[in-house]
């Protein structure tokens, strides 16, 4: 299913929504602003924010969105459809204007996420070549006049590639392979519990080389990666969702050195119970020291030493799942009920936007460099 410019527009018009809204200037103070997918009054949007909760620009939706590419020189962004996403949105994060919808074809779908490369001149995204069961790399051309043709893809390394991000020397791609095989026609259906093999891939992402690939050990089939952070020391902290019995108490969050072997940290038995099985997202301060892990489901996030692996403490907060960095320190957390905090490792909290029945924040919260 591909949704083209004429076919979003004719929506945006019957939901009464105008194409790109800008409702301030963007900031002059050089501060830094935030991209996340939310529902609000009953719409579905992609919001450019300040780090006081304040709405810099909005862009409708056609649906549910879920994360973004973000190409903070050159001030543009993609927001990705939540999986099974049938939709991908460009625009630009300095001016209201039409948002350009990427093509993508009847046999594949998007996983939510993305990231630039090749200094912004391509767009790589996480999709499901769901007819051969096999996860992808789309690959765009995101060039000044490239329109975002879909130019090629290649092999994600195993299935259900979730998050994507590159990695510090600007060449290599390290990829979340969550494991897990679907089809849209069973929507979110695992069809593969039993088979699952997730892993992360690094690859090469000019050639699609694959370069490295770790995997859990077999006893773990069911912990599927998902999300990914990068620290300060380069290494990759990942969070999971663990596929396998509700009981089961498999440690969630992660870390990886290209050349070594997966580490796994379970923290506090207590705040590993109240993770319920599910990190829904990860990020790294601006420090690039403190990880922190988002369960939603379990109402906390929870702040690991990426040097150590140490945890260190957990802010309680009810469907909090989008994390980001706040300036200079701490995070800010968003929730599904419609509040916004400022947090940190040392307990610190300060409200900054209430809960609201009006106003629901999706799973990923990200940062776009001053």
């Amino acid at each position: 299913m591909v949704i083209d410019r004429r076919r979003f527009l004719t929506l945006a018009a019957a939901l009464g929504m105008s194409p790109c809204a800008a409702l301030a200037a963007l900031p002059a103070d050089g501060g830094p602003l935030y991209l996340s997918a939310r529902k609000r009054g009953g719409r579905d949007e992609a919001v450019l924010l300040d780090e006081a909760g304040g709405d810099r620009l909005v862009i409708p939706m056609p649906a549910r969105g879920h994360s973004f590419a973000i190409d903070a020189i050159g001030q543009r962004a993609v927001v990705f459809g939540r999986q099974p996403g049938f939709f991908a949105l460009a625009f630009s994060l300095k001016q209201a204007g039409e948002p350009q919808a990427l093509p993508i074809p009847d046999e594949r779908h998007y996983f939510g996420h993305g990231a630039f490369v090749d200094g912004g001149r391509l767009l790589v995204a996480t999709e499901n070549d769901f007819e051969a069961g096999r996860g992808v790399l789309g690959i765009y051309d995101a060039t000044p006049g490239g329109a975002y043709r879909r130019i090629g893809e290649f092999d994600s390394g195993g299935i259900g590639p979730h998050e994507v991000v590159l990695m510090p020397d600007g060449k290599t791609l390290c990829v979340a392979n969550g494991g897990i095989l679907t089809h849209p026609d069973y929507g979110k259906l695992e069809l593969n519990l039993d088979t699952m093999r997730p892993s992360l891939a690094y690859i090469d992402a000019a050639s699609g080389q694959l370069l490295e690939k770790v995997e859990l050990a077999p006893e773990l089939h069911r912990l599927s990666i998902r999300h990914l952070a990068l620290a300060a020391d380069g290494c990759v902290w990942f969070g999971c969702q663990y596929m396998g019995p509700a009981a089961d108490r498999p440690a969630l969050v992660g870390r990886h050195r290209r050349g070594a072997q997966l580490e796994l940290f379970e923290g506090p038995v207590e705040t590993l119970r109240n993770m319920r099985n599910y990190v829904g997202s990860v990020t790294v301060d601006a420090s690039g020291s403190i990880a922190a892990t988002s369960s939603p489901v379990g109402g906390q996030v929870i702040y690991w030493d990426t040097a150590s692996g140490r945890c260190l403490g957990t802010t309680q907060l009810a469907d909090g799942c989008g994390v980001a960095p706040a300036t200079q320190a701490g995070f800010l957390v968003s929730s599904g009920l419609g509040a916004m905090v400022r947090t940190d490792a040392a307990g610190q909290e300060k409200p900054v936007l209430p809960p609201s029945r009006e106003l629901s924040w999706d799973n990923h919260f990200r940062i776009v460099a001053a």
